[in-house]
């Protein structure tokens, strides 16, 4: 009889124990990524999504994910802590994507769409500028 009564009784402290510890627990959020193109709404296969937790005052932390966009563009991530999060956005032929995010609650839905590289200028450059005259045209009239 106290042999079972014991058992009972350790069985209500272990099961009292997992309680509090889920209880207690951090809560985590599942998040889902779409990657499309800026200039006309298409998925972008195989975009890297980095993920990177931003502590307290706005540092990325140590440690992070990175996923790939599937053929649909969409990639997915479960367990990710609740607070401010860094997602950076990375693909062959696209402008870099960077923005903190704050994950408050179960699920987060997040749309990014990807540029394209923008002209570069220079302020060497002047177009008003008129051609000169003694600059090779192309790789054949380079003095010597």
């Amino acid at each position: 009889m106290i042999g079972a009564g014991l058992v009972v009784c350790g069985a209500l402290v272990v099961c009292g124990a997992l309680v509090v510890s889920a209880w207690g627990a951090d809560p985590t959020a599942a998040l889902s990524f779409l990657v499309l193109k800026d200039d006309n709404g298409k998925p972008i296969r195989n975009a890297a999504v980095v993920l990177h937790p931003v502590n307290t005052k706005g540092k990325q932390g140590r440690g992070g994910f990175e996923l790939k966009t599937d053929a649909d563009g969409k990639t997915h991530f479960e367990g990710v802590p609740y607070g401010k999060l860094r997602v950076q956005v990375l693909a062959p032929g696209f402008q870099t994507f960077g923005e903190d995010y704050e994950i408050a609650e179960a699920s987060k839905e997040i749309t990014v769409k990807l540029k394209r590289p923008q002209k570069q200028y220079s302020i060497y450059d002047d177009p008003t500028a008129p051609e000169k005259k003694d600059a090779p045209k192309d790789s054949a009239e380079k003095p010597q």
